[in-house]
């Protein structure tokens, strides 16, 4: 593998439950959009490509991007079937490929080179776990010593999976030569009809493949669905600073 690095930021949410007409990747942080700020850290990891998948109105963040490439995504089919918007773009690519949901702005460039780092070890499938004050309804991640077993929704896990502290943050890093093989394999019998992202691990080891886990602070990896987790954000970056 050579040492080349894509990016493909999920930015095709709306931001409804911010009682806002802006796409939610949109949203400031600091006064500056949270996308803005993810690419302000891939620009600091020289990656070579960056793709932002955005939806058929998605304008405003494909001018915000710029000059970045952007796909569309032209139905909302869960999160497996966003990043494989990008397969034309990207198919192929020979080396990490890092998958960033586009309102998770905090995460830090030695995180992601920590991810990049696991692919070039030798891992299809990396994922960035935490390990929450209170897990509530993350998925959890099923680790076998180094390996990453599965990614188990809270609501399918069992009391013995749900009494795992490590959670999925939604992060993932992948071998390019495989990303598009594994994302054709993802189904969606499920009750939403969706195609899961995290599914991938599951398909990554049945096609013989390592996947593993990394671990990330709470505070790089929090999202904003509402204004309140917004503010947040707000406070973790001002503690970043301020540390």
């Amino acid at each position: 593998m050579n040492n080349k690095i894509a990016a493909i930021i999920l930015g095709a949410g709306k931001g409804t439950r911010m009682k806002s007409d802006l796409p939610k990747v949109m949203m400031p942080v600091k006064n500056k959009s949270m996308i803005k700020r993810i690419i302000e850290t891939l620009e600091q990891l020289n990656v070579d490509r960056i793709v932002t998948v955005i939806s058929p109105d998605g304008d405003i963040v494909k001018k915000e991007v710029s000059p970045y490439e952007t796909c569309v995504q032209y139905e909302q089919l869960g999160t497996g079937h966003a990043v494989n918007s990008a397969k034309d773009l990207l198919e192929g690519f020979d080396g990490a490929v890092l998958v960033i949901f586009g309102d998770t702005p905090l995460i830090s460039k030695e995180t992601f080179l920590r991810s990049v780092q696991k692919v070039r070890e030798g891992y299809a499938v990396v994922v960035l776990g935490f390990k929450p004050e209170d897990p509530a309804r993350y998925g959890r991640l099923k680790m076998d010593v180094d390996e990453l077993i599965k990614i188990v929704e809270y609501k399918d896990a069992t009391d013995e999976e749900r009494a795992i502290g490590f959670c999925n943050s939604g992060c993932m890093a992948f071998d390019g030569k495989y990303l598009f093989e594994i994302l054709s394999k993802i189904g969606h019998e499920n009750a939403a009809g969706e195609y899961y992202l995290t599914d991938a691990v599951e398909i990554a080891r049945k096609m013989g493949l390592k996947c593993t886990a990394i671990e990330g602070e709470p505070q790089e990896v929090a999202s904003a669905n509402t204004l309140e987790e917004l503010a947040l954000l707000e406070t973790y970056l001002e503690n970043r600073k301020n540390a």
